[in-house]
């Protein structure tokens, strides 16, 4: 199992961390933001608002959307090259329908679908068109889930100031209390506060990281159907492994070279 990359949950708690412990520097309790009418306003509103313009199935996955932002998995992409060197071996030493038994062994859905496509003989502008396509869809779900959570960083802000107008004409109702109205106009700009920090703290972090995920995602599968096809023009192994080093950035080549030399002595 990959090890799974906890940076946005880390970042969002010490952002939030940060705020709290700059109200406690200027002496004021954190304890005032913990108000359940505005909490239930901006977050329960926000949330309401963003799904009200997605269908039921986009926001029953959610959830996994949600997952997949607080832990994506590391894009490590020397498995992928090591695989596909493997299966360019061993199509040069037994032909390509060889493949089909290390196809079973693929984990990854694409990458198996690509196997089984290059042992089937489908001709390389087909495979390519078809495996394009996946990547076209994967990119559209992806989208999706980023998508939801930057609306919410949209509305966080605008029920933020709902809340708050909501809690002036309370407080515009109950002048007569002049006792009460500290207390009440600080309530009122407590939802304020909460739509601005939930957008910038919660809401915007994470489409931004679910939309580097796709990006680092797409990145592999591209890195994969290009191996594929090398695989399927009868590439040699060095020359796939070539091919591929080119998706690597220049810090995980240097790492790559330096772990091959290591196994080498």
């Amino acid at each position: 199992m990959k090890k799974l990359d906890r940076m946005t949950p880390i970042a969002v708690g010490a952002a939030l961390g940060a705020i709290l412990l700059s109200m406690i520097m200027d002496g004021s309790s954190p304890a005032v933001l913990f108000k359940p009418a505005p909490l239930i306003l901006v977050f329960g509103g926000t949330l309401m608002a963003a799904a009200g313009g997605f269908l039921k199935s986009d926001v029953k996955n959610i959830k996994n959307v949600l997952k997949a932002a607080l832990g994506t998995p590391e894009h490590s992409p020397d498995e992928d090259i090591e695989r596909m060197v493997h299966l360019a071996e061993l199509a040069r030493r037994e032909g390509l329908l060889a493949l089909e038994k290390a196809a079973a062994e693929v984990d990854d859905p694409f990458f198996r679908k690509g196997v089984e496509l290059t042992v089937d003989g489908v001709d390389p502008e087909e495979i390519q068109e078809i495996l394009e396509g996946e990547i076209a869809a994967i990119r559209d779900r992806h989208k999706m889930g980023a998508k939801f959570f930057a609306d919410m960083g949209g509305f966080g802000p605008t029920l933020g100031i709902i809340g708050t107008v909501v809690g002036l004409i309370h407080v515009l109702g109950s002048l007569n209390n002049v006792n009460a109205i500290g207390p009440a106009i600080g309530s009122a700009f407590t939802a304020t506060l909460w739509g601005v920090m939930s957008a910038n703290i919660f809401w915007l972090p994470i489409s931004n990281k679910l939309k580097r995920a796709s990006e680092l995602e797409i990145h592999g599968k591209r890195m994969i159907l290009e191996g594929l096809l090398a695989v399927q023009a009868g590439n040699s192994p060095r020359m796939v492994h070539a091919r591929l080093q080119a998706y690597l950035s220049p810090k995980d080549r240097a790492d790559r070279g330096r772990g091959s030399a290591e196994e080498a002595a």
